[in-house]
């Protein structure tokens, strides 16, 4: 079966060794790599099965800017660097699209984002086990039969045995592990929510940018709100489409400037294994106290379309006079609300002057970043056996697992849900395949993705923490004839 959303192929009362829940870039990162277990022999064959609510795989389509760049090598897609072979590598995918000639030859390090989104859809397209046009709606754990239990809706209105009726619709799987990547969710401000949740009101987040780009092209004035890449790159592509002198723009941010992002070399080692690891072992205190404060790590602007927005505005300058851009860090939106004539009114407060002014315009871009969404509803059923921090978040071990009560044998594992544990590199694409090799190998009991003992030149802290072998709290996965 392939990554559609056609009825699900394997027998519902036959458990499966992992289930995921969401198929965004890092759980298919996960699916790929657990196939190349299904495909070995000493697995016993790995049983596999992952439902996404969307019809397809989609991977921020608002924000497919042409021209727009990974903010990583294309090394860190799927599964390179812990599968260098696969056949779901993104070199694969050029191979089978004819393109690694002129890839070759033109010698790019970073490629476009529309190009990830393309060879992440190939993947999700032929790889066995994916599910879309499911939503899954509760986890339990099954004590009796020492199983976990999903319950999924299918969205596509085909039901799945045949009868008409909207019972058919629902459905159940279960599984000995679960793997859960349900991915981030735009955040908007609390003094925009209320101008964002009314259609008619053109204040919308960066992540349907593209959607309304012939809107905002239209609108007479903009103002983009938020200094990472994407309130940059929403910035240059409006800024570009406007004629010289009267470009209407605004940029405002919180931050103190419109920042680079953190790119040196040893900088970026922050988002190695090494430093996951260090940074795990730190008290909750430490690690709370640290992710703040390393915003620049990964919400700063690429040197590149920084150098790009000043180009763009230098231009302008040519035949004399400034362009109308007007950017501005240092300031907070302290209230909004709409006016009678159709546009909108920004209370605006500069945090190191202490001013306040306000600001009239036509459309407003909340580039103002995602948030995680919350486990809590999903995980419902799992609450009384779940461990949590002091800030009553769910503890996660060193593997990606959520501490749960010892009477639960199985293992859950979370992708991009676990930065207060983890650190900054949680959303990295770079660490995707890492992790995801992490968490077969636990499941397994098996180091069957041999990992790097050692990923950085810097040493993170005075003692010295080795890579975990193979856990012997873990199991080790039988043959799947045993299992029955």
């Amino acid at each position: 079966m392939t990554g559609t959303s056609a009825p699900v192929a394997h027998d519902p009362h036959q458990p499966q060794d992992l289930v995921g829940i969401g198929i965004g870039p890092f759980n298919l990162s996960l699916a790929a790599l657990a196939h190349g277990l299904r495909q070995r022999e000493d697995t016993g064959g790995f049983g596999f099965a992952f439902y996404e609510q969307r019809p397809a795989f989609h991977w921020h389509p608002g924000l497919l800017i042409d021209g727009a760049t990974l903010q990583v090598p294309f090394l860190a897609d799927l599964v390179t660097l812990a599968d260098p072979a696969s056949s779901w590598s993104f070199l694969s995918y050029l191979r089978a699209r004819e393109r690694l000639f002129p890839f070759y030859f033109a010698e790019k390090f970073h490629i476009q984002r529309a190009e990830y989104d393309a060879y992440c859809r190939w993947v999700s397209e032929l790889l066995p086990g994916l599910h879309f046009g499911h939503q899954v709606e509760a986890v339990r754990w099954n004590p009796e039969r020492s199983l976990f239990e999903v319950d999924f809706t299918r969205l596509d209105g085909i039901p799945i045995g045949g009868s008409a009726d909207d019972e058919a619709a629902l459905g159940r799987v279960y599984a000995r592990n679960i793997a859960i990547g349900i991915g981030t969710e735009p955040y908007v401000p609390v003094p925009l929510k209320p101008l964002a949740d009314v259609p008619a009101v053109p204040v919308l987040h960066s992540a349907d940018y593209l959607t309304h780009r012939e809107r905002l092209l239209a609108a007479e004035h903009v103002t983009v709100i938020g200094s990472g890449q994407s309130g940059a790159e929403v910035f240059l592509d409006l800024l570009r489409a406007r004629p010289a002198g009267a470009e209407k723009l605004h940029w405002l941010s919180r931050t103190e400037a419109f920042a680079p992002m953190e790119y040196s070399k040893l900088g970026l080692e922050h988002f190695t294994p090494d430093y996951t690891r260090y940074f795990h072992a730190l008290p909750e205190a430490v690690r709370d106290r640290l992710v703040p404060g390393q915003w620049q790590l990964h919400k700063g602007i690429d040197a590149d379309t920084i150098a790009a927005i000043h180009e763009e505005l230098y231009r302008r300058t040519l035949h004399g006079g400034w362009p109308d851009a007007v950017l501005t860090p240092g300031v907070q939106v302290r209230t909004a609300g709409r006016l009678a004539a159709g546009k909108v009114e920004l209370h605006l407060e500069h945090l190191q002057q202490g001013t306040r002014s306000r600001l009239t315009t036509d459309a407003v871009v909340l580039a103002t970043g995602y948030r995680e969404r919350p486990l809590d509803r999903l995980l419902m059923g799992l609450d009384a056996y779940m461990r949590r921090d002091g800030s009553e978040r769910p503890r996660v071990d060193e593997q990606f697992r959520l501490e749960l009560d010892p009477g639960v044998t199985g293992a859950v594992y979370v992708q991009n849900a676990e930065r207060h544990t983890h650190g900054v590199g949680a959303p990295d694409l770079g660490l995707a395949a890492w992790r995801s090799a992490t968490i077969l190998n636990s499941l397994t009991g098996k180091e069957h993705y041999p990992l790097p003992r050692r990923t950085a030149f810097t040493s993170f802290g005075l003692e010295q923490r080795e890579a975990p072998g193979i856990p012997a709290q873990a199991p080790p996965l039988m043959p799947l004839d045993r299992q029955r």
